[in-house]
């Protein structure tokens, strides 16, 4: 099973930027599709975008427009581009490499379906405040 390590989290004020990172322990080339998740204090973890290992990508509504995710399977890596950033996107932000359909991943992740969809990171923290 795939280890993941994310990077990249911090505080930032409303309207910054900030770039996630992903790194695998191995090969994601296998991994159908790879995915960000985020847990806000108090909320179920939820689907923030997905991307396809041929480069399709999956964006929620809320980040449309302000998020780009994309991989490099050669380097085994994950990227979240996130500008715009609002308070609201506070939270811990998780990498997730499976082999669940990019429109079939789930928006809401109950804890006992965590490991069905896949290998995760430990999350790192992102918080957008003045």
């Amino acid at each position: 099973q795939v280890q993941l390590v994310e990077s990249g989290g911090g505080l930032v004020q409303p309207g910054g930027s900030l770039r996630l990172s992903c790194a695998a322990s191995g090969s994601i080339s296998n991994f159908y599709t790879m995915a960000w998740y985020r847990q806000a204090p108090g909320e179920s973890r939820e689907l923030v975008a997905g991307i396809h290992s041929g480069g399709r990508t999956l964006y929620v509504d809320a980040v449309k427009g302000r998020f780009t995710i994309s991989r490099d399977n050669a380097k085994n890596t994950m990227d979240l581009q996130m500008s715009g950033l609002k308070p609201e996107d506070t939270a811990v932000y998780y990498c997730l490499a499976g082999f669940t359909a990019l429109n079939r991943l789930p928006q809401v992740v109950h804890p006992l379906g965590l490991q069905d969809l896949g290998s995760w990171g430990q999350g790192t923290q992102v918080t957008v405040s003045s």
